[in-house]
């Protein structure tokens, strides 16, 4: 295993601390891991349905070292047939994980590095989820865990927080306000840091979902693959874990995979659209889906030049959209989702309806999180009018 630059290519032993470019700088220096592809196929591996996590050994780059990493992944993959707009769709729900949501995929191989790496503390910025994920299941370990969240964070979300352990840091401002007061914290104080980009190790927990998604669909490909977009870590994960499942020799091909941004936070959008080399676009960010409101997402480089490899592409839907696909999912299939995690079928329909989707397509939405997370969801479209009880 070695990291490499996703800006000038140059490559590192994983050491303690190693986190970003040396070169290239926090934003543009992000860090992937590469494995040795050709050695894992040799090896012809096999994986259970049930895997979780840490049943991935040689795509992964952390050992186990907590009594709860067998128990996070091996979400249900839901399958729905002979709907009026669709013949197969699937979803994959990680609103079931620990915390309830997916972040708990990267949260716990962070905290098994950190652990690895030595470090008595670990530290986050968050819009909730993320630090909900790290802050519970930090929560049995040694671990001191240090949360950075902006005022506003959604009602579930703050609980789970309080009741955790965890010191909290509440930031006056956004969550890049919460991001930069948390980076100078966690470099001033030596902590090891769980947030997004910046450790190139969340990416490889969050990947799982997509090796989950093929080996519980019998290792069938799905044309399409929907997830919603805020820093561009997760759909980073998605890409390249469908890609890594090619590379080793377990399918021939991949989905499409499809980004949806809220239109009042898409700056991966305009960046993605903008073409090649690519440079972050800036445009003020808020969005009611909290999770996927990020002004200056920090994984774009990788979200771009990942979704260029793959040839899926990105798009955009409004808040009321997000609003209105909560409430026809939960009704279609049962699977009540925040806000983020609702984003998905948002944006499936919307290219139903401009004709891009065929009925005849097998689609997969990814739900990154459990409608619980986030009543205020709930009373807004009961005040809008869009949830019509």
């Amino acid at each position: 295993m070695i990291l490499r630059c996703m800006s000038c290519k140059k490559t590192f032993n994983p050491t303690k601390g190693l986190m970003t470019c040396d070169q290239c700088g926090d934003l543009y220096g992000t860090l992937e891991v590469i494995y040795d592809y050709q050695a894992i196929r040799d090896e012809k591996p096999t994986f259970s349905p049930y895997a979780s996590v840490f049943d991935w050994g040689p795509l992964l780059p952390i050992k186990s070292h907590t009594p709860l990493d067998k128990t996070i992944g091996s979400t249900p993959l839901y399958h729905f047939y002979h709907l009026n707009f669709l013949e197969h769709l699937m979803i994959k729900n990680d609103g079931l994980l620990f915390s309830g949501s997916l972040k708990d995929r990267a949260s716990i191989v962070a905290i098994n590095r950190c652990i690895e790496e030595g470090y008595d503390t670990i530290a986050c910025a968050s819009t909730g989820n993320a630090a909900a994920s790290l802050a519970l299941l930090s929560a049995h370990t040694h671990l001191k865990t240090e949360i950075f969240i902006p005022k506003g964070t959604p009602k579930g979300k703050l609980s789970q927080l309080k009741l955790s352990g965890a010191k909290l840091h509440v930031v006056d401002g956004s969550y890049e306000k919460a991001f930069e007061n948390s980076m100078k914290a966690i470099k001033k104080n030596h902590w090891y840091t769980r947030n997004s980009a910046i450790n190139p190790y969340l990416l490889e927990g969050k990947k799982t979902v997509a090796y989950e998604i093929l080996i519980q669909n019998n290792l069938n490909v799905p044309d399409y693959c929907f997830v919603s977009v805020g820093d561009g870590t997760i759909i980073s994960g998605v890409i390249k874990g469908f890609e890594e499942f090619r590379a080793i020799g377990l399918i021939d091909h991949v989905p499409k995979v499809i980004g949806v941004q809220s239109d009042r936070s898409k700056n991966i959008y305009l960046t993605f659209k903008k073409g090649p080399p690519y440079q972050l676009v800036l445009e003020p960010s808020i969005t009611l889906a909290d999770s996927i409101s990020v002004n200056q997402p920090r994984d774009f480089l990788k979200a771009c030049i990942y979704m260029e490899k793959n040839g899926g592409h990105y798009i955009t839907v409004g808040d009321d959209e997000i609003l209105m696909a909560i409430k026809e999912m939960t009704e279609l299939t049962g699977v009540f989702a925040e806000p983020a995690g609702a984003t998905p079928y948002a944006g499936l329909k919307k290219m139903i309806n401009n004709g891009t989707i065929k009925k005849s397509d097998q689609v997969v939405l990814l739900v990154s999180g459990s409608g619980l997370k986030d009543p205020n969801a709930y009373e807004k479209g009961l005040k809008d009018g869009i949830f019509k009880l």
